[in-house]
């Protein structure tokens, strides 16, 4: 059975200009696995994967996970979010952690985005590397250029509206309909992980809405491939099934094979969100791939 009692505790370290939460799990003293999360996520929803990671591995390894900025109990920038930036936190996440010793990342979504960019332009510090149901991101063809620009304009005109609810019970109800695989128990832990209280009596989101707008820029895998070219930590990517995004399939080969030295493991059965679907199947794979 799948205890969603945490066992972690938090950090608070202020970097770049951002007082960051960055939560840890296991002995302080044990090799340190990096673990990022994805969009619109929080690193709380991990702690079912993580103690299945630290189970099996009997604790030879620690974790720590940050918010990353906007989400979770990190702060929330005035200007908004560039992706370049979680990149730079991640540098700055190890400086101050783990300035020396060979690095472990592992990442979901778009937190697998952030720690490959890393692992690739940090070639040097990164051994292993972890890919949850991730580089699934669709080429922007440049004609939506003007498009995407002029939207970004108009959206700046005003302030995304926090949406809340009247109790984490309500949030656990929007949860299931998002993820409609979660027991009951496990979509009110997801709320109460994803939600806060506004001390008005309501439940909002540890997400800033700033994160719904569009940036006026376009995503180009070759971009990223340039950098994953540069990766020389062994890879694996765990992908999910049933997962409901896909990158189109004549251009997933050419993006995984990026990565000089690398295999792919699936989860036929999970969906996207692997730690909510298969959190211990996940924590063997990556077990045995970080002691191998």
């Amino acid at each position: 059975m799948t205890s969603y009692q945490s066992s972690s505790r938090s950090d608070f370290l202020r970097a770049r200009g951002i007082r960051h939460h960055l939560r840890r799990w296991g002995h302080p003293d044990r090799p340190m696995i990096f673990l990022g999360h994805g969009f619109l996520d929080v690193s709380a929803t991990f702690e079912p994967l993580v103690a299945a990671l630290l189970d099996i591995t009997q604790g030879r390894y620690q974790v720590l996970a940050p918010d990353w900025r906007g989400f979770g109990h990190t702060e929330w920038p005035q200007d908004g979010y560039w992706f370049q930036d979680y990149v730079a936190d991640l540098d700055a996440f190890v400086g101050h952690y783990s300035p020396n010793a060979p690095l472990r990342l592992v990442g979901h979504s778009m937190g697998a985005q952030i720690v490959s960019l890393y692992a690739g332009l940090r070639a040097e510090r990164v051994e292993k590397l972890v890919m949850l149901d991730a580089i699934t991101l669709p080429d922007m063809p440049s004609t939506q250029a003007p498009k995407r620009f002029k939207r970004w304009l108009d959206q700046l005109r005003e302030m995304p509206r926090e949406r809340s609810y009247p109790s984490f019970e309500e949030l656990a109800t929007r949860v299931q309909r998002q993820h409609p695989q979660l027991s009951d128990e496990h979509a009110l832990f997801v709320a109460r992980c994803w939600g806060r209280e506004d001390g008005h009596g309501r439940i909002t989101l540890c997400a800033d809405p700033k994160h719904h707008r569009h940036g006026p820029g376009l995503y180009h895998s070759e971009d990223s491939c340039a950098v994953w070219r540069e990766i020389t930590a062994d890879t694996l990517f765990i992908d999910a099934g049933k997962s409901q995004f896909q990158s189109p399939q004549d251009l997933r080969p050419a993006r995984v094979d990026c990565f000089r030295r690398h295999r792919v493991d699936v989860l036929a059965e999970a969906g996207h969100m692997l730690h909510f679907d298969a959190p211990i199947d996940t924590a063997q794979r990556i077990a045995a791939f970080l002691d191998a």
